[in-house]
């Protein structure tokens, strides 16, 4: 009997994407207020990991992030799930320090040689990463998953959240999007290599440069930041501007693109896509935008870019700061005012 590939061990194989919004919101909307004043950032504000101040020094940053199979190669998948969960923790100015690994295995899962190769592509990315692996924790599932809970550290006085954006700000985007669609075509062999590599390179691509050189800016550069995963562009701009009380404006034909998602979006949009198109609909999209770069808004990113709102005045030097960093770095769009509770969260132009 020919052994199964990674991806078959996944009802919903080559879709990473967060729980359905809606069903999300449902979920955490009865759960008691905390009162507590060491909590900077809880889920609330729907931020990207929570911010807990010690009596001294930095702030703790936690957050837990896995996920079924999205590649056929275990090594890969390991490093993109570690990229992934990483992500969160840059995405609040932070710096990871320690990760714990967290697998889901079904009995007759894949042999011992796959499982170590994914954990060994996790430790690898961890290592690159700076964060020392403590230990982690394994149950029996129907389906393989894995990830991390990490946690790292930051300035309690320079938090990146979703709540500080202001209307004139720039919005720059880290990196390009598709990787829900590639990885959704290569499932049905309608991708080809070229674009498997790009969005692979994408996935396992750290955040920690964007921050890094964000940070040298100095406090006030970046008022607001969210990574773009599960919800895709539009779900996570609309966090974020649902937080900050704005309008964000997002240029389509800026958007830095991975080889072949434009082609393949109409056919490959992956379920967790179709779930954002329902529920992210405080939404206003001009005539003139593509169907294909409106539905590439709503793709499902797994270990996607950072979306940093930063003032105008040095939205220029930081984009170009993370560009000679060797990371990419495009002005998509800007921030408004928002005009009353029914105007649209986000605008497509």
């Amino acid at each position: 009997m020919p052994l199964k590939k990674l991806t078959e061990y996944a009802d919903c194989a080559g879709c990473a994407s967060k729980l359905d919004a809606a069903l999300l919101d449902a979920l955490m909307g009865d759960l008691p207020i905390q009162d507590d004043p060491r909590i900077l950032v809880d889920y609330r504000t729907a931020d990207d990991a929570g911010v807990y101040r010690w009596a001294a020094g930095p702030a703790l940053v936690q957050t837990v992030d896995f996920f079924t199979p999205i590649v056929d190669d275990p090594y890969t998948f390991g490093r993109i799930a570690a990229a992934n969960a990483l992500s969160d923790v840059y995405a609040m100015g932070g710096t990871p320090r320690t990760a714990l690994a967290i697998t889901a295995l079904p009995k007759n899962g894949p042999p011992a040689d796959v499982i170590r190769a994914v954990f060994r592509g996790g430790a690898d990315t961890l290592r690159q990463a700076g964060v020392a692996l403590l230990g982690g924790h394994t149950v029996s599932d129907p389906e393989v998953k894995f990830g991390y809970s990490v946690t790292g550290e930051v300035d309690p006085d320079r938090v990146w959240t979703n709540a500080g954006a202001r209307p004139g700000d720039v919005l720059i985007l880290t990196k390009a999007l598709g990787t829900g669609v590639i990885v959704r075509a290569i499932k049905y062999q309608k991708s080809n290599e070229l674009e498997l590599n790009g969005a692979v390179e994408s996935m396992t691509r750290l955040n920690d440069v964007a921050v890094a050189l964000a940070r040298d800016f100095g406090p006030g550069t970046v008022h607001a930041c969210t990574d773009v995963t599960g919800f895709g562009l539009v779900g996570h701009a609309t966090e974020m501007a649902a937080a900050s009380g704005t309008t964000l404006v997002i240029d389509t034909a800026k958007l830095p693109l991975l080889p072949g998602a434009e082609d393949l979006v109409a056919e490959f949009l992956p379920c967790g896509g179709r779930a954002n198109v329902r529920h992210f609909r405080s939404l206003e999209v001009d005539p003139g935008v593509s169907q294909a770069r409106h539905m590439l808004c709503l793709d499902p990113q797994t270990s996607g870019g950072l979306l940093l709102a930063v003032p105008p005045d040095l939205a220029g030097a930081v984009a170009d700061a993370i560009r000679r960093g060797g990371d990419l770095a495009v002005v998509i769009g800007q921030v408004t005012q928002r005009n009353g509770a029914d105007g649209p969260s986000v605008r497509l132009e």
